[in-house]
């Protein structure tokens, strides 16, 4: 047996952002390219790891009603509106001790100066939010799900997901560097094209997916989260007697599955579109 320790998860925040349309909620999703080290090619949420100036003392004065809210979940909704702003132009923000959210031409403005070396990781988001004498809406965030990359994958995330109301105004759209594409869709129909081979996507998407399809409106979705707590899936592995292995996960999760065959293994994507 080898003496060798797993990769420790890196702490990453992915945000569903919701909006109304004309046949029940919508979700914007990426598409991500292949050219990446991580979910190359896949179908996903805007979202990444935290960076170290996500978790700026100052920002804490910044981010609107977090009472309660310790350091290490500020900085995950920190890193959910800059990830938002890097991916797909989206600024979760108000005018400094404001209720109004920024208005969209000032958003273009930001981006035009702030998301190039935001996404270089040249300055921090405390560096725009100070200098532009903004409050990130972190207020606006829900969380949703959390997901723990299993022991046996040599890339591992600590991925704490959020929804988020999608501003009015804003036009998400991915960035054309990590993102090739972008989409606003219905979750079924995001997992139909899955089944039909139309998009890759990784298994956290798709049980977040299917739970998202239980609402109908931003507003349920939103007061559903509030309500369900959130349990941490950190999925088990089980070798079967076919040499295959399953992936265990809490039924307390609220997926509605708690095993399936391994995405990796040959056999794993025609029985998870099953589910």
């Amino acid at each position: 047996m080898s003496d060798k320790q797993p990769p420790t998860p890196l702490p990453a925040s992915t945000v569903l952002l919701l909006r109304d349309g004309a046949e029940g909620l919508e979700v914007f999703m990426v598409r991500r390219t292949t050219k990446m080290d991580f979910a190359a090619g896949a179908l996903v949420f805007p979202g990444g790891k935290v960076e170290p100036s996500d978790g700026v003392p100052m920002l804490r004065e910044r981010c609107g009603d977090v009472s309660g809210v310790d350091d290490f979940q500020l900085s995950l909704r920190v890193a959910a509106v800059r990830e938002t702003f890097e991916e797909c132009g989206v600024l979760l923000a108000r005018p400094h001790g404001k209720r109004e959210i920024v208005p969209v031409d000032r958003v273009r403005a930001l981006e035009a100066k702030y998301r190039d070396a935001l996404m270089r990781d040249e300055i921090g988001i405390d560096t725009m939010i100070e200098a532009e004498s903004l409050d990130l809406a972190c207020d606006l965030l829900v969380y949703y799900a959390h997901w723990i990359t299993p022991v046996i994958r040599p890339k591992r995330f600590d991925t704490h997901f959020f929804l988020a109301p999608a501003p009015a105004g804003q036009a998400a759209l991915h960035d054309g560097e990590e993102s090739l594409d972008s989409l606003w869709t219905y979750p079924q129909a995001a997992i139909d094209a899955f089944v039909s081979g139309g998009y890759q996507v990784m298994f956290p998407t798709y049980c977040n997916l299917k739970k998202l399809d239980r609402s109908r409106t931003v507003t349920e979705a939103l007061d559903r989260a509030r309500g369900e707590p959130v349990v941490t899936v950190l999925g088990q592995h089980r070798k079967m007697p076919d040499g295959t292995r399953h992936v265990l996960i809490p039924r307390a999760a609220g997926y509605g599955v708690t095993e399936v065959p391994d995405r990796n293994e040959p056999s794993g994507k025609r029985i998870v579109e099953e589910i």
